[in-house]
């Protein structure tokens, strides 16, 4: 069962800005992520599956239900974090919480404090005052307190340190074990790696592909950095036929996609003074999609 369906979604504000026949849907249960370099698309997107615009032609659907004009009952469901969060600055962030809590008609408010401990957040002062890590875990909070199945996140870890970043991963993965469904647009790719099913990968407006994360991991291509132990060894072993990179006195640096078997019994031929590993980054994996684009 697809819980999002986006069919032909079609967003033009002209000068190739927006989201041209954009094709996608997200299974019942599934983390999906959503990546593309900044002015890509992905938050026009989001905006239109929230309803907050509405598409020049094409439709997404949630559960069923339009979101062009059954926004106001989407969104009564399902937990959303913006990328940009409007916050009443004047307000203390536990106060805001309760706020949006009670919008939500929630009235156990264990897992909100729940999320608040897990994120170590002090949500006492006043939210102008707050950094922008600090706002970010308020979001967080009252994307997820109502305990949704359906979570849409425009970029979630915006602004939070390294330790926090951990936490929501681990929140994430909490969540998808209990069968929710999480549609997440990220730069981040380590968090994308860790956490998603499937991503679709999204440059100027126009879908480019969509990839099982499982066989992207397994397709990942390995670089090994051997010493041996003489020049004449270095320069033998270029010659058995592996891709090699780059040749620096007793030092190889070649390249293994899958199986390591066929390398292995190459080596045992020649005294290996150091082995080092490098996997090929998911970035770097995705970076022919872009056409060299770095700022994903």
């Amino acid at each position: 069962m697809n819980v999002i369906e986006i069919k032909n979604l079609t967003k033009d504000y002209g000068n190739d800005k927006g989201i041209f026949d954009l094709n996608l849907s997200v299974k019942k249960g599934e983390v999906f992520g959503f990546l593309g370099p900044n002015g890509a698309g992905k938050t026009t997107t989001i905006r239109n599956l929230m309803s907050f615009t509405h598409p020049d032609k094409g439709e997404c659907l949630i559960n069923g239900l339009d979101c062009r004009t059954q926004g106001d009952v989407i969104q009564k469901t399902l937990g959303y974090l913006p990328a940009e969060i409007a916050f009443m600055d004047d307000m203390q962030g536990l106060t805001f919480i309760k706020f949006i809590a009670k919008m939500k008609g929630i009235e156990d408010f264990s897992r909100a404090q729940e999320l608040i401990d897990m994120f170590k957040l002090d949500a006492s002062g006043k939210i102008k005052k707050m950094s922008k890590g600090m706002k970010q875990k308020i979001g967080i909070v009252c994307a997820f307190m109502n305990n949704p199945d359906l979570l849409i996140l425009d970029e979630p870890t915006t602004g939070l340190d390294p330790l926090m970043q951990v936490k929501f991963l681990e929140l994430v993965l909490s969540e998808k074990a209990k069968g929710k469904t999480i549609f997440m647009s990220s730069h981040n790719f380590e968090e994308i790696e860790k956490t998603c099913d499937r991503t679709a990968i999204i440059r100027d407006g126009k879908l480019v592909d969509i990839e099982d994360l499982k066989t992207l991991s397994q397709s990942k291509q390995k670089t090994y950095i051997i010493t041996f132990s003489s020049e004449e060894a270095a320069a033998s072993f270029s010659q058995e036929g592996f891709e090699i990179s780059e040749i620096q006195g007793k030092t190889v640096t070649v390249s293994v996609k899958g199986n390591i078997n066929t390398l292995i019994s190459k080596l045992e031929k020649f005294e290996v003074v150091d082995l080092d590993v490098k996997t090929q980054t998911l970035e770097e994996l995705f970076m022919h999609f872009y056409g060299g684009v770095t700022n994903v």
